[in-house]
């Protein structure tokens, strides 16, 4: 392992050790540049933001194009990178064990790996095999040496599970007993069930999504209800869209560019990207 993915991964455990961080996720090289500037601690990627960039949906960026993205992400910014890496495009464990080395030796500080299977007609893994996946995942970082951060994620509110909080709470039980080194549920937004996993995970450290369905989560409120770690998933790429979609219709509709008036600086970005 490189000396610098040794740093990376020792600063990023260290965030999880205690108070709350926000770990926010850039879609390109510029994005993560400038919230480095801003002065976060770390990155993410974003499966989403990357893909709607590349003009696919989230899920359509094959295995190989997505460990480039890593790569590159990696490789712009100082800071510990967590990757996005989906299901570890693959079903069975072994085969999931082997994408995670790839991904392992992009450079990364921190990777995850979620439960959702993509398929309408049984949308989350088989439990039994969703906890072999998180393990042989973990096996796969073990056997690197490095470190890397695993989070195990339960997609039971993002796929419209029945009965989330249940089905959440067992699985990140399991995956944390299977060696998540974090916890991260996308989707749950109350305090109350944020409260409920973060117990549940006890000492393990619980990462939050916080979007546009639940923006009314505060950093704060999060830290006091023992959550360790925040991101925003495609937030900020979506924002960015949204900026981009009123503009581009306002042109389209009325043919007046007031919306432009808001734009970023190019004296500023032109600055930054010396």
């Amino acid at each position: 392992m490189k000396s610098t993915q040794t740093a990376l991964v020792t600063k990023f455990r260290a965030l999880h050790e205690s108070g709350c961080f926000v770990l926010p996720n850039p879609w390109d090289i510029g994005t993560a540049i400038y919230l480095e500037h801003l002065g976060f601690k770390a990155l993410a990627t974003t499966s989403a933001g990357f893909a709607f960039s590349r003009g696919k949906p989230d899920g359509g960026v094959p295995r190989d194009e997505m460990l480039a993205h890593i790569r590159e992400i990696v490789n712009a910014t100082a800071l510990p990178v967590n990757a996005d890496f989906h299901a570890g495009y693959a079903d069975e464990p072994e085969n999931v064990a082997a994408n995670v080395r790839l991904c392992v030796e992009s450079g990364v500080a921190g990777l995850s790996i979620e439960d959702s299977t993509g398929r309408s007609d049984c949308p989350l893994y088989e439990k039994k095999l969703a906890i072999e996946r998180i393990r042989a995942a973990h096996s796969a970082i073990d056997a690197s040496k490095t470190g890397v951060v695993l989070t195990g994620r339960c997609e039971a509110w993002l796929v419209g599970d029945p009965d989330p909080l249940h089905t959440a709470l067992n699985r990140l039980s399991a995956y944390a007993e299977a060696g998540a080194d974090c916890l991260y549920a996308p989707g749950v937004s109350d305090p109350g069930e944020i409260a409920q996993i973060v117990k549940a995970v006890a000492p393990k450290p619980v990462n939050v999504l916080v979007s546009g369905f639940n923006n009314q989560l505060k950093l704060s409120g999060l830290a006091d209800l023992g959550v360790r770690r925040i991101s925003v998933g495609s937030g900020l790429a979506l924002a960015a869209w949204g900026a981009f979609l009123r503009a581009a219709r306002e042109i389209q509709t009325n043919g007046t560019f007031n919306l432009l008036a808001d734009n970023a600086p190019s004296a500023d970005l032109n600055e930054l990207f010396q």
